[in-house]
């Protein structure tokens, strides 16, 4: 079957840094299903380990942490999804990516596509989503409280996109999301931010002409590390701070004197340690997948690079490291 992988971790502008490879079929066990793949996107993390983690044994490695697409089979204990069932999921770092015409994953992962979207735009969501949804409720343990304000840092891309509208469905939140250039902020905007400040500029001055002096959840979505003494002056005492990016060395100790507390999340951890709770991921898909079918949120697909090959990954990445990419990228289709 076809698949993009690589066998040497390579600048994106090297001809081997992705390749169109042919590689074996997989077999779907235990709770695993096998799923033609029709749509993947693209996210940071690919770039991330593509430059970080060259393959032993010379075997190749497949990227890909997104994909849309249809069972085909499933494993022995399989009891959430059956062949023909059309599915949307982000799979697991710990094994062989999306970037392939038949994947393998763990049904407890995965989730119904919305009935609503065609393959590339459900292929969209699922790291997003799931990484938004598990920061925002699971560990700032956000809620219908009245009168709190939420800053979304670095809004613009793939998670802040899908954040910004869990924030406003499902919450009463005041969302301050942060841009650097006017199509992102317009995007923000778009997508129901009820304020849009400049990260580039002092976020502290910006936010007291909105009529806040402090904000009680702030979301680190990238640039967090930058902006590291900003974030520490404009949490409220109290406040929480939920990171998902790679911010470098922080000083924890200076969010000491507001008794503010540090959330780390990490949308693989479920899937990597095998938790006991690892079937929320599932139910969290499916419930994304209601919200978009009754219009509460839609996806945040912004570029359909089209088919899913070397070439086509390539750009993908170009533009991720590139830093500015708006809403998600996608693929269709081999």
């Amino acid at each position: 079957m076809r698949a993009v992988g690589y066998k040497h971790s390579l600048p994106i502008d090297d001809a081997q840094s992705l390749m169109d490879l042919e590689i074996e079929e997989p077999a779907p066990q235990g709770r695993d299903l096998l799923v033609e793949v029709k749509a993947v996107s693209v996210n940071p993390v690919d770039t991330k380990v593509r430059m970080r983690m060259s393959p032993k044994g010379g075997a190749p490695k497949i990227l890909g942490y997104d994909a849309s697409g249809v069972v085909v089979a499933a494993g022995a204990d399989a009891k959430l999804f059956k062949p023909g069932d059309s599915v949307f999921y982000a799979g697991s770092i710990s094994r062989s990516g999306t970037n392939s015409q038949l994947h393998l994953v763990d049904e407890r992962i995965v989730g119904k596509k919305p009935t609503t979207l065609g393959f590339a735009a459900a292929a969209a969501l699922p790291l997003t989503s799931i990484a938004a949804w598990e920061t925002l409720f699971g560990r700032l343990e956000i809620n219908r409280q009245k009168g709190k304000s939420m800053l979304i840092l670095g809004a613009g891309g793939g998670v802040g996109s899908i954040a910004i509208q869990l924030a406003r469905a499902l919450s009463d939140l005041t969302v301050v999301a942060t841009a650097s250039r006017p199509e992102t902020a317009d995007w923000c905007r778009e997508l129901g931010a009820h304020h849009v400040i400049d990260h580039s500029k002092p976020m502290a001055a910006q936010l007291e002409t909105l009529g806040y002096r402090f904000i009680d959840y702030i979301f680190g979505v990238n640039g967090t590390g930058q902006h590291y003494d900003a974030i520490v002056e404009i949490i409220s005492p109290q406040g929480k701070l939920g990171i998902i990016d790679d911010p470098g060395a922080i000083g924890i100790d200076k969010m000491k004197g507001k008794s503010a507390s540090l959330h780390w999340e990490s949308m693989f951890t479920r899937s990597t340690f095998q938790t006991s709770d690892i079937e929320e991921q599932h139910r969290l898909l499916n419930e994304v997948a209601r919200l978009i079918d009754t219009g509460s949120i839609k996806t945040t697909l912004a570029d359909n690079l089209g088919a899913i090959n070397a070439n086509n990954l390539k750009r993908a990445h170009t533009l991720i490291e590139g830093g500015h990419v708006r809403g998600k990228i996608v693929l269709e289709g081999f």
